[in-house]
């Protein structure tokens, strides 16, 4: 979708939040509150596992993390349209993940 609708070109320098999200865990408060420096959280998501792309919230694509220039970037694999099978639920959630568990924490 590299080339967008003429009628839409008016939408160009709209903002729109994007966010990776690159993993959720859920833990005990008692362990919230034990974390300290170099704590070490582990998310659900597994190191080759691809990454959802949200904009405004709403699952647009998925990624692969790389370094670019000294920063992390995210290199676009698919767009959420491109992966849904015939049959498929069309859920925002990956399989087997729920789409309503709290949001994890971590170091770096």
């Amino acid at each position: 979708m590299n080339a967008f609708n003429p009628a839409l070109h008016r939408f160009g320098q709209v903002t729109v939040r994007i966010s990776v999200e690159l993993g959720r865990t859920q833990l005990p408060l008692k362990q919230v509150l034990a974390l300290e420096e170099g704590s070490v959280v582990t998310l659900d998501r597994l190191t080759d596992e691809l990454l959802d792309v949200t904009a405004n919230g709403k699952v647009i694509a998925h990624g692969e993390v790389i370094a670019q220039d000294g920063r992390f970037a995210l290199r676009i694999v698919s767009l959420a349209g491109d992966d849904l099978a015939p049959g498929s639920s069309g859920s925002d959630a990956p399989a087997g993940k729920p789409a309503d568990s709290a949001e994890g924490a971590g170091a770096p």
